[in-house]
């Protein structure tokens, strides 16, 4: 008896989702709601007739377009100055005299220091001496040879003609040691810090204090293998750095290296900005970005895009019915995709319902867009 019952229920749980999912049989509604056949069978051929026409997929349609894109290459580099020198002591001495204020412009031949310069003088004053003497001389022996006196001979007159001349270069290496003694800018710039001091004694070779000629700064930064294409002499670049939020500075590619790194696979490129305000200081970490136009090339919404094995394809609309073509996706910018493509421009493809197509598949519009940007 209990098995009877579940036999029973479990025809009944089998004939209602059989209900649900496919309605009741028509010879059980017509019973069931006492309604001729003739009249219950309409409404089934109405639907039938629906189906048959929905067979056709229902896709928006656009017109396939050309398009520039914008290639744009975002980096970060640093800078120093195109023109800076680190100024040393030439000789060892001490500091009498120092003009060393940091952040201060400077002209080139300007006094920065002096060193202690006694030595040097007394040194220039005998060579000094040592000149006239032997331009005495010179002049002497000049003068008997002149009135025929035959006791200066030859060979002693060029004798105090050479010594004459020894003289004259003992006294321009006297002039050049006392010169050393005073420290002059080689460059005109912006003196850096320096804790050279009065007193201080300075050995040879010594650093004293950096100029950096900041009216013009020189960017170093790094270009990725796949952007090499925009490189090029005299290429402009727009810098900026946090200092000044929202400002931009122009500068101009001076040179570039000739390979690539074989670690980052990257190549060194130099950039010139122009920094007549003074405003970028040396060391300052910038944001470099380089643009390039490209050609017009055919653009459409990520969304026409399908993939299959033989890779990336739109769906052209012809007559009716679509057909596949396979593209080369070159560009992606938000949901539009820029492609190398045999599909005339102009041409109908599928933007958006690419999805549902199989190959001649019949399509209704439900709508068209006039570009990929509409």
């Amino acid at each position: 008896m209990k098995n009877s019952i579940l036999a029973i229920l479990s025809l009944i749980i089998i004939v209602g989702a059989y209900c649900i999912s496919f309605g009741l049989p028509r010879q059980v509604a017509q019973i069931w709601s006492d309604i001729p056949t003739e009249t219950a069978g309409a409404p089934q051929d109405a639907k039938r007739g629906q189906r048959e026409q929905g067979r056709a997929t229902t896709v928006v349609l656009a017109s396939l377009e050309a398009r520039e894109y914008a290639l744009v290459l975002r980096t970060v580099g640093s800078a120093v100055s195109l023109h800076r020198t680190d100024v040393t002591a030439s000789d060892a001495g001490e500091v009498v005299e120092t003009a060393l204020r940091s952040n201060e412009m400077v002209k080139r031949g300007d006094v920065l220091l002096r060193l202690n310069d006694r030595t040097e003088r007394l040194a220039l004053e005998i060579a000094e001496a040592n000149r006239d003497q032997a331009q005495a001389t010179v002049t002497r022996f000049e003068g008997l040879r002149s009135n025929g006196n035959s006791v200066v001979t030859d060979v002693a007159l060029s004798e105090a003609r050479v010594a004459l001349r020894l003289a004259e270069a003992n006294l321009g290496l006297a002039k050049v040691a006392l010169d050393d003694r005073t420290i002059v800018a080689p460059i005109s710039g912006r003196l850096g810090l320096s804790d050279v001091s009065v007193g201080d004694r300075l050995t040879s070779g010594g650093a004293i204090v950096t100029i950096d000629d900041t009216t013009s700064l020189l960017a170093t930064f790094e270009v990725p293998e796949r952007s090499i294409g925009l490189l090029a002499e005299g290429k402009p670049v727009l810098v900026s750095t946090p200092t000044y939020a929202g400002r931009i500075f122009e500068g101009n590619i001076t040179a570039f290296d000739s390979r690539l790194d074989s670690v980052t696979r990257s190549a060194t490129v130099q950039a010139k900005i122009e920094n007549p305000e003074g405003l970028l200081l040396a060391g300052m970490t910038f944001a470099i970005r380089m643009t390039e136009v490209t050609a017009p090339l055919p653009v459409v919404p990520a969304t026409a895009i399908t993939w299959d094995r033989t890779g990336a394809g739109i769906w052209v609309a012809e007559d009716g019915s679509t057909r596949r073509v396979p593209v080369t996706i070159r560009y992606r910018e938000g949901d539009q995709v820029w492609v190398e493509t045999k599909v005339p421009l102009g041409a109908q493809i599928v933007a958006e319902g690419a999805s549902k197509l199989r190959e001649g598949a019949q399509v209704t519009t439900a709508g068209a867009r006039k570009g990929p940007g509409a």
